[in-house]
């Protein structure tokens, strides 16, 4: 057997390269995690000020005023009702629980009675070697973790949109021959739209959930029901996890509230018909193009950024993995690992079909020419 020396020692270096590159995305991520949903907020700041100056014909400098406007607000609205909803839950669940436990002991004796078990474990026994003291001093911590990483993001997000009036010099400067600026230009528009149409079709199918939801917490009677509707709403960014979450929370909160198991059954079932209405039938046919991303990777790239950044990265693992294949397909030396990570085999999308079927017709219209010309001769 032979080998290739040169291709061995470029395979190592990329090998070395990836180890390395992984490792600093950890050691850095407390000052990573914050700029990376900066750029996600820009991201969608220039998306609302495109549709505001184009659909809504709003003039230009009051569309990206009102852009930046919607996206802060909404942000800081959202770490709001994330940490008051929390307190909020915690102190009503404090407040109620005088029936939490007897009513924990009774699901316990129920489920026992079906598999005819005579000495179920009562609440004190599942929890008497669970340190409580430190899951709520974990909690708190990451309550204030939030506070200060959304502080964080605002100070990027400023400084981003500082930073960018200046974006096409800078793009003029790395790519001074007009071609390869026009590509670069053209990865970059990619990546952001592809970025711009996940988080449109999660936000548009997130708000259909969530009315829906809202209604079926409100008929059975379900506490913090605005609560669990906006969880419902953020938790359907994260892949996979986030329709569990969305589907299983609600009702085992209400198997818990309530003397009856009726209400946690209807909204077990009604969650679960909901989302596997919208998630196979709705998405598929708003996603298009937009999420042209294979499973696999979404669920690989959700374990790999949640080891590395934790719930953010989970947040934005799959416009990460957007991000990465149209910029791996711009490389021929790495266009084989943006065709894996798509789901057709084509990481642009619909946009290789007509050069397909331009070629073709090329073919075909070569071949009636060698046709004709054999007749004649």
């Amino acid at each position: 057997m032979t080998s290739n020396i040169a291709v061995s020692s470029r395979n190592a270096i990329v090998i070395i390269a990836v180890v390395a590159a992984g490792a600093t995305l950890y050691w850095l991520r407390d000052i990573l995690t914050p700029l990376a949903m900066a750029i996600f907020l820009m991201i969608m700041i220039s998306g609302i000020e495109r549709w505001l100056s184009t659909k809504a014909h709003v003039p230009t400098r009051f569309a990206g005023v009102a852009s930046i406007g919607l996206v802060v607000v909404g942000f800081l609205v959202s770490i709001w009702i994330i940490i008051d909803g929390a307190a909020g839950f915690f102190t009503d669940a404090s407040g109620v629980a005088g029936s939490i436990g007897p009513r924990i002991d009774h699901i316990s004796r129920d489920i026992s009675g079906l598999f005819g078990v005579s000495n179920p474990p009562t609440l004190q026994d599942m929890i008497s070697g669970i340190d409580l003291r430190g899951w709520l001093t974990t909690a708190a911590l990451q309550a204030q973790g939030i506070a200060s990483s959304a502080f964080f993001v605002l100070i990027y997000l400023g400084f981003l949109l500082a930073s960018r009036h200046g974006f096409k010099k800078k793009i003029v400067g790395l790519f001074p021959d007009r071609g390869r600026r026009q590509e670069a230009l053209q990865v970059f528009d990619r990546v952001r739209s592809g970025v711009e149409g996940y988080l449109w079709v999660q936000a548009v199918t997130g708000v259909m959930i969530c009315f829906v939801a809202w209604i079926l917490m409100r008929v059975v009677g379900l506490q913090n029901a605005e609560f669990w509707t906006f969880v419902i709403f953020v938790v359907g960014f994260i892949p996979i996890l986030g329709g569990a979450i969305a589907g299983l929370a609600p009702p085992l909160f209400a198997l818990v509230q309530f003397e009856s198991y009726w209400p946690a059954l209807t909204l077990l079932v009604g969650l679960q018909v909901l989302l596997f209405v919208v998630g196979n039938v709705v998405q598929p046919r708003m996603q298009g193009d937009n999420q042209n991303i294979d499973p696999i990777a979404v669920l690989l790239a959700l374990a790999f950024w949640g080891k590395m950044w934790g719930v953010v990265g989970m947040f934005l693992s799959t416009p990460l993995a957007v991000m990465a294949m149209a910029i791996l397909a711009e490389f021929k030396s790495s266009r084989w690992m943006a065709v894996l990570l798509s789901g057709d085999g084509n990481p642009y999308g619909g946009e290789g079909e007509p050069d397909i079927k331009e070629n073709d017709k090329k073919s075909s219209l070569f071949e009636r020419m060698s046709v004709r010309l054999r007749r004649k001769t």
